[in-house]
């Protein structure tokens, strides 16, 4: 029988005011970043499901919904990563960087010569029980920007010399690219530029740093002599279908040297007959967006002709779909993403912290113009993702940690400058405490 006593009066029920207080005092950091991770994913989801359907036919016998509840799965765990991660004492990434580095480098190496191949390259290992595959290139550039940050911070006071200063940044970065390489060319060159801005922004000196430019720019033109000596008039272009695995032979780390030629070849020397196809039909989408409002949601022609339309070639569904206006908000939300991480740098007043925050902020970005550049046919076709909006998997995840390490920051230093409740107090390890940007970089910046 229904008791009275246990009813809960409706003055009593939480209000919408209640619930966001809750929210405001339990989520912390800065409040612009949050709306645009929200804004993102919202997107994410919206362009996921309508670039999906392609993938449903061949894989799930049409099942368009399973891969819509598979998106916003990955987007509700991303979202918990990025809370979870903000509620931690950034000044504790700093205590693991060295291990989280160390671990990531085997991993690698097992990715180049037993990871699973697909399209191609060897960029993943199968999770075991979950059966999922996770890229470990993600994890490895998470570690490197946390273990640069960290020696960039102690470093400060030598940063100017070669053997002290620079060489203990400049081999953890050489390591990395190095393993990614072979199997991402385009990542690794993203990870590496990405290094070597943070490194200008940590007072590296520019004689190392050109350097250091000078010895990567070797095997890039490398393979662009190779694609200009090669070159035939009417040399056929490989297409293949890549929503399928292609397997390749076991242990032949630069099985993919061919491919960075044909894509140089196919960027350099444009032709009707030569223009891959995938860059084709991503120029159609573009086209058909037009200016203003585009096709309209869940409308695009193009996604059940594009390969990878929900991945590498996203952005030009959304064209397509929302025309230029919405690839043009799309940029606007990267750039404030960006001006808002900046921000972060310029008041946290420990070096860690602002170089991690910054490092992060840089890769996602860097990420995302390079992907939008690859649709719109400025760069050649790469394989990188647009963080937070291309199809859930790993790099999803480690995205959100990359957000969730960055919010932490912005976490603490509103704790430090006495704008938001302290709900522990903050731990500086006396380590990074004497690594203050007092020392000349936030005040130069």
């Amino acid at each position: 029988m229904f008791n009275q006593n246990n009813d809960k009066l409706f003055l009593q029920m939480p209000t919408i005011s209640g619930v966001k207080e809750h929210l405001d005092q339990r989520t912390r950091g800065d409040k612009y970043i949050w709306g645009l991770v929200i804004v993102l994913s919202l997107v994410s989801i919206l362009v996921v499901y309508s670039a999906t359907g392609s993938l449903a036919y061949k894989s799930l016998g049409g099942n368009t919904t399973k891969l819509l509840f598979r998106q916003v799965g990955f987007t509700l765990v991303g979202l918990v990563v990025v809370f979870g991660l903000h509620r931690v004492n950034y000044t504790m990434f700093s205590r693991i960087a060295s291990i989280l580095y160390a671990l990531s480098i085997p991993l690698l190496i097992y990715t180049l010569f037993f990871g699973a191949k697909i399209n191609d390259g060897s960029r993943w290992i199968k999770l075991p029980i979950i059966h999922l595959t996770m890229q470990t290139s993600d994890l490895a550039k998470l570690a490197l920007f946390m273990f640069i940050s960290r020696t960039m911070s102690k470093k400060q006071e030598v940063i100017k010399d070669f053997k002290k200063g620079f060489l203990p940044i400049i081999i953890p970065v050489f390591i990395t690219c190095g393993l990614i390489m072979p199997a991402n060319l385009s990542n690794a060159l993203l990870t590496g530029a990405t290094s070597l801005l943070l490194m200008f922004i940590g007072r590296v000196s520019l004689k190392h740093i050109g350097l250091t430019i000078m010895v990567a720019m070797v095997p890039v033109l490398i393979i662009i002599s190779v694609a200009v000596a090669t070159h035939k008039a009417g040399k056929p272009t490989t297409n293949f279908d890549e929503d399928k695995p292609v397997v390749a032979e076991k242990g032949k780390i630069f099985v993919r040297f061919n491919t960075w030629v044909s894509r140089v070849q196919d960027f350099m020397y444009p032709n009707e007959k030569e223009v891959p196809f995938q860059v084709q039909q991503a120029k159609i989408a573009i086209a058909n967006g037009g200016i203003l409002f585009g096709l309209g949601p869940g409308n695009s022609r193009q996604r059940n002709f594009l390969p990878q339309a929900y991945n590498d070639f996203i952005y030009s569904i959304i064209i397509e779909e929302y025309g230029l206006v919405g690839g043009a908000f799309i940029i606007f939300v990267y750039l404030l993403f960006l001006f808002r991480c900046i921000r972060i740098f310029r008041r946290c007043p420990y070096a860690f912290g602002a170089f991690l925050a910054l490092g992060l902020s840089f890769t996602l970005i860097i990420q995302a113009l390079a992907n939008m550049a690859v649709n719109v046919n400025i760069v050649p076709v790469t394989g990188v993702t647009l963080p937070l909006i291309s199809m859930g998997g790993s790099s999803f995840i480690f995205t959100c940690c990359s957000i969730g390490l960055i919010l932490s920051v912005a976490r603490n230093v509103e704790q430090l400058e006495g704008k938001a409740p302290e709900e522990t107090e903050i731990e500086i390890p006396e380590q990074v405490a004497t690594e203050s940007l007092n020392n000349p970089i936030a005040n130069n910046a």
